[in-house]
């Protein structure tokens, strides 16, 4: 029995539908739904940093994730680009490409190349190329108050990005921890998005106003206030529930492919590709979301709870300052990176500290990344610490020492 449940019986709203539905759920997300409406209601602090975590997270990450991946799945269906072959044919391009992706601004492009590589179409040089490239959200914040020293960074990093990518490739070869490939078999599956086009409209409502904050919010300009924190935190709640609570597909009661619809009928997980490119947007992009907003506030909890500070961290540690700055960049996220960006523009940590984290970091490809392909993403996380490491202190002791 599949863990879906038709939503024509939740709307007929039976005792035993209901149940039935709950149990379908499993006892970790009920858990989660229950302490997420405990904090709501009977806290204060942790009440305020959860609605505003999850307004930054929607605000800053999946406006930008939804709108790269609008772009990359509508040129795709437009113009007839088929991606596997294309992948397949220039596969001695794929790294600099990926690390192209991964130098511009955001975890928008990062991202799509950890579910390319996630359906076996790229190397794993490739994902070590934009994981290498790749700064996150720090870049906005870099690019908005030094627009030259950003530039500069982004170029480092592809260059470094894709020399790093195709050592790896090199060493290993393209089929290193490649993922198997995924065959379409989904044509004949049975879909319910029409049961919840409600939903989707809305979805699509709540995006369109939230990528405008989005780019406000970027370059530094957004004003903070309670409708833009409301309206961001229900909207991350959307995608939430909508990844984590409605089910995606029935399972096809007929003799054509019980098995292969039953395999689709599962909720968190990436789009199909023969789904419609606006069904692929959201439910890529609620993937994504679920796991940013789950680790900025486990994040922020552990900050709120220890009282952690990272500036204190750098204090007095002026040859350290790089390597800290590097190993800062394996914390899964943009958060800690931020804080690291601002701590150079205010001058309390060097450049090479800057760079190193940049080179280092993941941003928020890391959390799909280590969802769908664990173990190939904490080797490529580590490999990009090699190249972080020269850059930074080859910077300092070029430039700064």
């Amino acid at each position: 029995m599949t863990n879906t449940l038709s939503l024509k019986k939740l709307r007929s709203f039976s005792f035993k539908s209901f149940y039935e539905y709950l149990k379908s759920l499993g006892l970790l997300k009920l858990m989660i739904a229950g302490l997420f409406f405990f904090i709501l209601i009977f806290t204060n602090d942790l009440r305020n940093i959860t609605l505003q975590t999850m307004a930054d997270g929607y605000i800053q990450v999946s406006c930008f994730v939804a709108a790269t991946l609008a772009v990359f799945y509508a040129l795709e269906y437009y113009f007839k680009i088929d991606t596997k072959s294309l992948l397949k044919k220039y596969k001695l391009y794929q790294v600099p490409i990926a690390a192209l992706l991964g130098a511009l601004p955001g975890c928008g492009g990062a991202i799509l190349v950890v579910t390319q590589y996630v359906r076996g179409r790229i190397s794993f040089g490739a994902v070590v190329a934009v994981l290498t490239a790749t700064m996150g959200d720090a870049a906005f914040l870099l690019l908005a108050q030094a627009p030259l020293t950003a530039m500069m960074v982004f170029s480092i990093g592809l260059v470094v990005g894709i020399i790093t990518g195709y050592v790896v490739d090199t060493l290993h070869g393209q089929n290193f921890l490649r993922p198997p490939e995924q065959e379409d078999k989904i044509e004949e599956h049975v879909e319910t998005h029409h049961e919840i086009h409600t939903l989707n409209i809305l979805w699509v409502l709540m995006i369109i106003p939230g990528f405008i904050l989005a780019v406000l919010s970027a370059f530094q300009v957004l004003p903070q206030n309670e409708i833009i924190t409301l309206f961001g935190s229900f909207s991350a709640s959307l995608c939430i529930f909508m990844a984590w609570y409605i089910p995606r597909r029935e399972a096809d009661t007929s003799a054509c492919s019980p098995t292969i619809n039953q395999t689709y009928a599962t909720q968190g997980q990436v789009s199909g590709e023969n789904d419609p490119t606006y069904l692929r947007v959201i439910h890529d992009t609620n993937f994504v979301t679920t796991w940013v907003i789950a680790a900025f506030l486990a994040y922020e909890y552990f900050m709120y709870f220890s009282g952690f500070d990272l500036q204190l961290l750098f204090a007095g540690w002026a040859l350290l300052l790089p390597l800290i700055a590097v190993l800062i960049g394996f914390i899964p996220g943009c958060g800690p990176q931020v804080i690291v960006t601002s701590l150079y523009l205010q001058g309390i940590i060097p450049l090479s500290a800057q760079l190193g984290n940049a080179i280092s970091n993941d941003g928020d490809a890391l959390f799909p990344a280590l969802a769908l392909a664990p173990k190939a993403s904490v080797i490529a996380t580590l490999y990009s610490a090699i190249p972080a490491v020269i850059v930074a202190y080859g910077w300092m002791f070029l430039f700064e020492i």
